[in-house]
């Protein structure tokens, strides 16, 4: 029977505590995914005042991250977790995944499912984290100052774009060198099974810090079984001697235990960072 999880004092509003503000936006004009459609959410912290960089959190699936009552809570966590000084002020940008029509569905969600959402996040390629470096982030940059440091830099997503934020890194550790995957999707959708192998011939180990989360009732089909996948991932990052944790739970293929632990995930990501002083 799959375990429900429960979530502590860091994923609850806390009194005394200020509220980032969170903006709606669409993205209509994409270059690399054309004929798409799409949301993103800006996270903005209170204890940002424009006079120095931010830090940065772009989060896939944006809109499964950025609701207050959904299963990560994020807005509350980094709200708590900024104010503590338990990581550095950050701005968080949630993006969603293309729909394929002229208009956006009413409400964001998982129905109508975007057509384009496998294409953009299971492929092993490059385009992905080209879409964010030269549409989504210019935007964002418009009105924000975000720290050019990439160890300023996290990307997260669950599922499948669990693995398209560890291919975003992969891709570009010059620009994102912080990943956080919850039951990442690292089965034979397009080829992800192939990343434990790619990461132990690799010549080089790439300069990125890996945070996953999976649990033993996650899914199992044609494609593959991603509590194996989680786990051959993890075992040849430590083979290569990178920095990462991957905390394991018997959970099923879902956010609540991703959720549950988000502060700690949070905090393990952001140790010792301080941002650089402009």
């Amino acid at each position: 029977m799959e375990v429900r999880y429960e979530y502590g004092p860091d994923s609850t509003r806390q009194e005394g505590v200020p509220q980032g503000k969170i903006t709606e936006h669409v993205w209509s004009d994409s270059k690399v995914f054309p004929g798409t459609i799409r949301r993103y959410w800006v996270y903005v912290p209170v204890q940002y005042d424009g006079k120095r960089d931010a830090a940065l959190m772009v989060f896939q699936d944006g809109h499964a991250y950025v609701r207050e009552r959904g299963e990560f809570r994020t807005p509350i966590v980094l709200d708590n977790l900024i104010h503590k000084g338990d990581m550095p002020v950050t701005i968080g940008v949630f993006v969603d995944p293309g729909h394929k029509s002229k208009e956006l569905p009413p409400k964001p969600g998982w129905e109508p499912k975007p057509v384009n959402r496998s294409f953009e996040y299971d492929t092993l390629s490059g385009d992905y984290a080209n879409f964010l470096l030269t549409e989504i982030l210019p935007e964002v940059k418009k009105e924000y100052r975000i720290t050019d440091d990439p160890d300023g830099h996290a990307i997260v997503g669950i599922s499948s774009s669990g693995i398209c934020a560890f291919n975003v890194a992969w891709q570009r550790p010059d620009d994102f060198r912080k990943v956080l995957s919850h039951v990442g999707s690292f089965v034979n959708l397009r080829g992800g099974d192939a990343y434990p192998s790619i990461i132990r011939t690799e010549p080089d180990v790439r300069p990125i810090r890996v945070f996953l989360q999976d649990g033993s009732h996650d899914l199992d089909n044609e494609f593959g079984n991603w509590w194996l996948g989680n786990q051959q991932l993890a075992a040849a990052l430590k083979f290569r001697g990178y920095d990462y944790k991957f905390v394991t739970g018997e959970g099923g293929h879902n956010g609540n235990h991703g959720g549950s632990i988000l502060p700690e995930s949070l905090r393990w990501l952001w140790r010792d960072y301080k941002l650089p002083q402009k």
